[in-house]
């Protein structure tokens, strides 16, 4: 079958940070590309004001709710991911950092390219794409945590983050227009920060540094096509089964729940990048029904969640405002291992206050639910209205700085593809293997001893409390990339064992543990991955 009988050059199942790389750099290269994305395309104008607006922010199409953040409990984690047109983009915090270059000796990945010598001009092109710069909005939250570390005696590993936001020049004033500042006039017309602190919840000003204002918009410029709220239900191979001959690809509609509609598509490759959990669950389906029997059983395997726990600390009462600034404005260094970083949401947003409790010590499981329900009792016998106060959702995000806490230190679960006990009727993804700590003894010192210091009130996850699992929104592996399909799914150019044309290019194929925010680095290995895929024409150039 030759290529152009096919609709198109390229198939890519998701738009996130792998995706939107994906679609940008085939189509610069002259390559016919279709984009298929489960979630909504958003706009400053429909993006939720604040995330109490559940139908708008939370993803969950069965029960009607169309948003962009997804909450999936596992036995052994909790994780966040982002559904929607620029996939996590939408609702990430755009912190974009660079790992410590021992995690490419970690892993499956050791050895199969110098990483130390090849990844920092992709790096580099990531940064530039993305806009990396330091914060220049830094609010209340980074002050106190600047506090915090001079309290514990580390001040000195304090640092302003590297972010993915428009700021603007500093002798204007907040939200001044501009053309575009980074392609060329290629781009779209940005405004600079305000600093209002709702990049998590979708940014309303036009600052902050989606895909859909970078790679993905530049990409639909050069002529690719986007799909939103389309799933992909199917991929398989057509004539030969090693899908030399190409692919056919199902698609139905996302938001749709009864008697939907199939759309059948032929490409001649395939680019999954739906996310670490999305392309697992949709490579376990296609594997176990037959339409990909050879992908390989490395599949699920070695699934991280760079070791995080998130806690923090309550000023209730304060009359300085937490929720300034950009979502993620500063970190520090417990140690050579632990990273912590200061979160926050905007002014009124205080959903996620349900996932929070007061800080809690001890031993992971059954046990730790009495040393909470202590410590909550000694919290409102000794600090009265304050502790009460702490607990409640009112004023949440303007009086709570939110730590990220995240470590290098390797360690793993497994994702299985089995029947629910208490739904046997359909298989879903299941977590197998050790348990991921749930309890990082130094963040907790940290904590504790930040909160004391600073007169606030330390705060847990109640995941860890109540269920002995952690919260990542940084869920990463399960594809591997690896030296044999025995040791992974993907070789080191991305292309899934077993099969031609195609590819996995996502948050799945990382190898390690990062201990910092994984955007620029599956950013930079994507663009890395396309760099092996030749160009189809000598098709003008478009701009970096």
């Amino acid at each position: 079958m030759k290529n152009e009988q096919h609709d198109y050059d390229y198939v890519v199942v998701g738009s996130g940070f792998g995706g939107s790389v994906s679609a940008y750099r085939l189509s610069q290269k002259g390559y016919r590309v279709l984009v298929l994305e489960q979630g909504r395309r958003w706009t400053p104008e429909n993006l939720p004001r604040t995330n109490w607006k559940a139908w708008d922010y939370l993803w969950r199409p069965f029960l009607g709710l169309k948003g962009f953040l997804s909450l999936r409990l596992f036995k052994h984690v909790m994780v966040l991911h982002g559904n929607a047109v620029g996939g996590g983009s939408i609702t990430y915090a755009q912190t974009l950092l660079v790992p410590k270059d021992s995690v490419w000796s970690d892993g499956n990945w050791a050895g199969l390219d110098d990483w130390k010598g090849t990844m920092p001009a992709h790096y580099q092109t990531a940064k530039q794409m993305l806009g990396v710069t330091e914060n220049r909005r830094p609010g209340p939250a980074d002050h106190k945590l600047r506090e915090m570390a001079k309290a514990a005696n580390i001040e000195d590993s304090f640092y302003y983050t590297d972010v993915g936001v428009f700021f603007g020049n500093d002798d204007e004033p907040e939200g001044t227009e501009h053309p575009d500042p980074y392609f060329g006039g290629e781009g779209p017309a940005r405004n600079s920060c305000i600093g209002c602190g709702g990049c998590m919840v979708g940014c309303r000003y036009n600052a902050k540094n989606t895909l859909d204002k970078n790679y993905l918009y530049l990409a639909e410029k050069l002529g690719t096509e986007v799909r939103a709220e389309t799933e992909c239900v199917d991929v398989r191979p057509l004539g030969a089964s090693d899908g030399s001959e190409g692919y056919e690809v199902i698609t139905a509609p996302a938001f749709k729940r009864f008697n939907r509609p199939k759309t059948r598509i032929t490409a001649k490759s395939v680019v999954f990048a739906a996310s670490s959990l999305g392309t697992q669950q949709l490579l376990f389906k296609l594997k176990e029904s037959g339409s990909l029997p050879n992908v390989s059983d490395d599949l699920g395997k070695r699934v991280r969640t760079n070791s995080e726990s998130i806690l923090g600390v309550r000023y209730p009462g304060t009359d300085e405002d937490m929720s300034r600034g950009i979502a993620i404005g500063s970190g520090i260094y417990v140690d050579e291992h632990t990273h912590i970083e200061a979160v926050r949401y905007p002014e009124g947003s205080n959903l996620m206050s349900s996932l929070f409790t007061v800080l809690t010590g001890g031993r992971p499981g059954p046990t730790r639910i009495l040393n909470w329900m202590g410590a909550l009792t000694k919290l409102i016998a000794t600090r009265g209205i304050t502790g009460i106060r702490s607990m409640l959702p009112y004023r949440w995000a303007s009086e709570t700085v939110i730590f990220l806490v995240m470590q290098t230190l390797d360690g793993h679960i497994n994702m299985r593809w089995k029947r629910a006990w208490y739904w046997p009727f359909t298989k879903r993804l299941a977590t197998e293997g050790d348990r991921i700590p749930t309890f990082i003894p130094e963040a907790n010192a940290f904590a504790e001893k930040a909160a004391k210091a600073t007169g606030g009130v330390g705060l847990s996850s109640m995941s860890e409390i109540l269920f002995n699992v952690p919260m990542t929104a940084h869920c990463m592996g399960g594809c591997a990339m690896a030296d044999s399909p025995e040791n992974g799914v993907i070789d080191a150019q991305n292309r899934v064992f077993n099969y031609q044309n195609l590819y996995v290019v996502d948050a799945s194929m990382l190898s390690a543990n990062l201990g910092v925010n994984p955007s620029l680095t599956i950013t930079a290995l994507a663009e890395r991955a396309m760099s092996f895929i030749p160009e189809k024409a000598n098709d003008s150039k478009a701009p970096m």
